[in-house]
């Protein structure tokens, strides 16, 4: 696919198939995020696949209890926003995906943020070039029971950054409006 079309054609997407995405497809869109920069090319993403919508649910559920307990305790925080949604008991934050794909790192790395923002960005792009959708679900990485992320396998010492969403979607919307870039000074 042509790079300008691959830009153009990524979007957000929440609505999908009732198709599996095969493993083998996944484990090759994640060899692509190999190729994303990373600081000092230390690589730390991780990744970890779930394919069972049910355990997906289930991932979401603990997510939106730890963001509602977050919120009581913070009531003024810019999570307020989705109080309603988040209470909504039949609302996934994984719009029931076929996929979730965990975007991970070890906690002590400074640019883990930044490194995994880039290999998500690879991930996005190399799914969007095989016919996919993803979407980024920043509300479904509040997952900290320790024996779920036992189950997940994660790492000790590691953390969620990227929760990204997988599948075929059934269509994909049209873009949303996009301001210009705001250049705030050129100095040559």
């Amino acid at each position: 696919m042509d790079f300008n079309i691959l830009l153009k054609n990524r979007r957000a997407v929440r609505d999908f198939q009732d198709r599996q995405v095969p493993e083998s497809l996944v484990k090759e869109i994640i060899q692509d995020t190999c190729f994303a920069p990373t600081a000092s090319n230390g690589q730390p993403c991780k990744f970890i696949i779930i394919q069972d919508r049910d355990y997906i649910k289930k991932l979401s559920d603990e997510s939106k209890r730890n963001l509602l307990a977050d919120l009581e305790r913070n009531p003024s925080s810019s999570l307020a926003m989705y109080e309603a949604t988040l209470r909504d008991e039949s609302f996934n934050a994984f719009y029931n995906a076929p996929c979730l794909a965990l975007v991970i790192g070890p906690k002590n790395v400074w640019s883990l943020d930044v490194d995994c923002g880039l290999t998500v960005a690879y991930f996005m792009f190399s799914a969007t070039s095989r016919g996919l959708g993803t979407c980024w679900i920043a509300l479904g990485a509040n997952i900290r029971d320790p024996q779920i992320l036992a189950e997940m396998g994660m790492p000790e010492g590691c953390r969620i950054v990227a929760p990204v969403i997988l599948g075929y979607p059934t269509s994909i919307p049209q873009p949303l409006e996009r301001h210009e870039p705001e250049i705030i000074k050129i100095i040559s």
